[in-house]
């Protein structure tokens, strides 16, 4: 295990490049399983969730060329097992996706339970009951679940019981091959679900409503390989941007898309953020900041979940009482409890609700990575503190974001990497 020494106090300044969107990265990786052409995927980033997912693809024999680059050439032209190894599964929430592909691709799939953050939180029920209006007969098996389509893929009509991204992307996986037009509602909005409707169009599907909560997706018989380049990763973005802040920092970040930026932005913005959004580039300048009474996580395209935890820590640094409010995720709050120990002042009303009562000076300490958007968040409020903070199993953090202490140090932070 690795872990991150950081001594804070430094103001951040100048510039960083966002890869391309991580939680685009592994469906259009899933996707890949659906042609035995070739796919090219570029602007990949460099993160662990996604070497992860290329063992995957490898377990089950596709070819993949370019690892450790940010273009990824993935073949698979013989998918002989509908079964990815269980090892790799169990590290890797995205795993799910398969699901989807494999169905489409060879007929069925057994896949064990799913890891990442949050697992036992988690449910998969919205992808079941999706792949099972599709055709797909679902049984337990090995700490999962076996999938096998008896009759082929079949279009469906149907209301999806949550708007979870990978159930969405699930269930269009599947669809992208089924014969007929296939329609879910209560469907996911993200950004990258609309992505993923963009490359399944190119490779031969025809997919209605990207960016809506109606999607309709007509199969076709053989899908074809594509060229597709992601779009920038906006969690990433709007990341780099609270770290600005919270240091007192001048930072301009490239590589989003402003329209993505804006329900995060926004929040931002009614703290104090003294900042410009435009395409492409996020300007963050030294700013004053100031709590808002109430900030609520929500469904695309309200404030993201994935950003609450470095709001929180923002937070810390506005002078006033703000609550906080993530209804989705109990877990992310807890991994905040660090923070008390830095000297924040938290009161933590429930696993989803936190008040945060600023303007208040942290102090370094070791500190533990729970999940990647809670352990960037400790990183964050590491580079604030006085003092010299660890935090452990940086790897945890790793996979989000790439190559991590090298940006830190680029834009003058004082951190090192050690095992």
């Amino acid at each position: 295990m690795a872990y991150l020494v950081v001594r804070g106090g430094a103001r951040l300044s100048g510039q960083v490049a966002v890869d391309g969107n991580k939680n685009a990265a592994l469906p259009l990786l899933a996707a890949c399983v659906l042609t035995p052409e070739t796919c090219e995927l570029r602007n990949v980033p460099q993160i662990r969730d996604v070497s992860v997912m290329v063992s995957l693809l490898r377990s089950l024999g596709a070819t993949v060329e370019g690892e450790g680059t940010s273009t990824l050439r993935v073949t698979c032209a013989n998918i002989p097992s509908g079964s990815p190894d269980v090892a790799m599964v169990g590290r890797l929430r995205g795993s799910v996706l398969l699901m989807g592909s494999l169905l489409s691709r060879v007929g069925w799939a057994a896949l064990a339970a799913p890891g990442g953050d949050f697992p036992a939180r988690r449910s998969i029920a919205t992808h079941l009951r999706a792949l099972g209006a599709l055709g797909a007969r679902v049984t337990d098996h090995a700490g999962g679940h076996r999938l096998e389509t008896p009759a082929g893929l079949r279009a469906a009509s149907m209301y999806l019981p949550e708007a979870s991204v990978t159930g969405t992307e699930t269930a269009l996986l599947a669809a992208a091959a089924a014969e007929g037009t296939s329609e879910f509602r209560n469907a996911a909005c993200e950004p990258h679900v609309a992505e993923l409707c963009d490359m399944l169009t190119a490779m031969g599907a025809v997919v209605e409503g990207g960016g809506t909560s109606t999607l309709r997706i007509t199969g076709a018989r053989s899908l074809k390989g594509v060229v597709h380049s992601l779009r920038g990763d906006y969690i990433e973005a709007a990341s780099w941007g609270v770290v600005a802040a919270v240091t007192g920092g001048d930072i301009v970040v490239r590589g989003a898309t402003a329209t993505d930026l804006e329900p995060t932005v926004s929040v931002l913005v009614d703290m104090g953020l003294d900042c410009d959004l435009r395409d492409d580039e996020f300007v963050v300048r030294p700013s004053t900041l100031r709590a808002t009474k109430r900030i609520t996580t929500g469904l695309w395209p309200a404030f993201p979940s994935d950003i609450v935890s470095l709001v929180t820590v923002l937070a810390t640094q506005a002078e006033g009482r703000t609550l906080l409010h993530d209804w989705m995720y109990e877990l992310r709050l807890f991994a905040l409890e660090q923070l008390s120990a830095m000297g924040a002042d938290l009161f933590l009303c429930d696993s989803h609700r936190i008040i945060v009562t600023g303007k208040s000076p942290l102090r370094g300490r070791v500190l533990d990575s729970r999940d990647i958007r809670s352990g960037m968040a400790l990183v964050a409020a590491a580079l604030v503190a006085d003092g010299e903070s660890r935090i452990l199993e940086i790897e945890t953090v790793e996979r989000g974001y790439a190559d991590l202490v090298n940006r830190l140090r680029g834009l003058g932070a004082d951190a090192e990497r050690r095992e």
